[in-house]
């Protein structure tokens, strides 16, 4: 069964249950793309991606349709919550820890194609030319600020945010999104 995307709002913020059960159906896979590339440790994506869901269900009045869609909405979010898990403290003490047993299953989670692959984001990023992918890996799938992403690449700040808006602004034109 398909929903329209209002329809999906109106049932999330009248808190039915159906409407949740769709919402997980059909977006879980690729948000937990996006925060297990993110968050490498598979149990804390998928604690990540729990939390998230528990955010939309809470945060669903806060979406606003005249600034965007759903998915990118729902999408901003998860990415913004694994990257706050990220830098959390309880993850950098556990950095220190695990380093070693981290790198080896990072190594382990790259040789297998992530869900990100799987609906097509991949493809999308190999369209953008190489500066413009470099600030976009860096930015959306490696956790790093805008800020942080310029500092690690060596450029202005300006010229980051620049590529990142020229590479959403490409992505919405290949997706058709307004």
């Amino acid at each position: 069964m398909q929903i329209q995307e209002s329809e999906l709002v109106r049932l999330l913020i009248a808190k039915d249950e159906k409407g949740f059960e769709y919402l997980y159906t059909n977006y879980s896979a690729a948000l937990y793309g996006v925060v297990s590339r993110i968050v490498i440790d598979q149990d804390i994506a998928d604690e990540v991606l729990q939390d998230a869901f528990l955010k939309i269900y809470q945060k669903i009045d806060s979406f606003d349709a005249a600034k965007g869609k759903l998915f990118t909405w729902m999408l901003n979010l998860s990415r913004n919550l694994a990257i706050d898990k990220l830098r959390s403290k309880e993850m950098s003490q556990r950095r220190k820890s695990d380093q070693v047993g981290d790198a080896v299953y990072k190594l382990d989670r790259e040789s297998t194609p992530s869900q990100e692959d799987r609906i097509g984001v991949r493809e999308l990023l190999d369209q953008l030319d190489e500066n413009q992918r470099q600030v976009m890996d860096l930015v959306y799938f490696g956790g790093f600020t805008q800020a942080e992403a310029a500092e690690e690449l060596n450029l202005p700040l300006g010229t980051v945010k620049t590529r990142v808006r020229s590479a959403l602004i490409y992505f919405r034109k290949t997706l058709d999104v307004r």
